[in-house]
């Protein structure tokens, strides 16, 4: 069967297309179970609003048994008295300024979502005098996703539904992140399969670091009641 130069150009296309997507996935590297791994660091006051927030009572656990999918999830704390005050916690998982590729994927756990302001899941990249913070967080009052904008310092909402999970139940979250063109860019959120396009694209802000991590936030409300989230299964893939 003959074919004209047409389908030929097109063939060699997506052959170039499928080779690319090969060798990325073939150069990519994975973190698997950083809920498990050691060295977690923690704060409260730098969580607030123009990292100066509320002190929180807040802890972490690992290695917890029930509620887990794997034996080993970890859970984390945040209560105490002051109203919509906060607790962030995150990995270092080194540097690698020639990847700019990211895909945050894990597992978490409510008894009382009701308890929450905020999620927030988080992936940084710190290089060339520049920090990437892709910050998404899940506003349970509003129910909506919401990013970060890193150079002016502020969340942006999206039109992009976020309900209030159900009560123990394992849910998985899926984020796709990109630097590219000088930029953060927000591709995707993907929840218990359903996937939405963020497609926004914000400029960095200054900083002398380089590093690679994986941060989780918990928000308190207005009433600051006590409640914990389990994380398992996180993982970050980057190329």
């Amino acid at each position: 069967m003959q074919r004209n130069s047409v389908q030929i150009r097109f063939l060699i296309g997506v052959l170039a297309i499928t080779l690319a997507l090969g060798a990325s996935a073939a150069a990519a590297t994975t973190y698997s179970n950083i809920d498990q791994m050691s060295g977690w660091q923690h704060c409260t006051v730098c969580a607030g609003k123009g990292g100066s927030g509320p002190v929180a009572t807040f802890s972490m656990q690992q290695n917890v048994s029930s509620p887990s999918m794997d034996g080993r999830s970890v859970g984390f704390f945040l209560g105490g008295s002051t109203p919509y005050s906060n607790a962030l916690w995150w990995k270092q998982l080194g540097s690698n300024s020639g990847v700019g590729n990211f895909v945050y994927d894990l597992y978490f756990y409510m008894k009382n979502p009701a308890a929450a302001q905020a999620l927030e899941f988080d992936v940084n990249q710190s290089l060339n005098g520049k920090k990437y913070i892709f910050g998404t967080e899940c506003s349970f009052k509003r129910h909506m996703w919401d990013v970060y904008d890193p150079l002016n310092r502020h969340w942006v909402q999206t039109s992009i539904a976020c309900a209030m999970p159900k009560a123990y139940t394992w849910h998985h979250v899926v984020l796709e992140f990109r630097r590219s063109s000088g930029k953060v860019n927000f591709v995707s959120v993907t929840i218990n399969g359903k996937k939405a396009y963020f497609n926004r694209a914000y400029y960095p802000r200054s900083s002398s670091a380089r590093e690679i991590n994986v941060a989780f936030q918990m928000d308190g409300d207005k009433v600051q009641t006590d409640y914990t989230v389990w994380l398992d299964k996180v993982t970050l893939t980057y190329w």
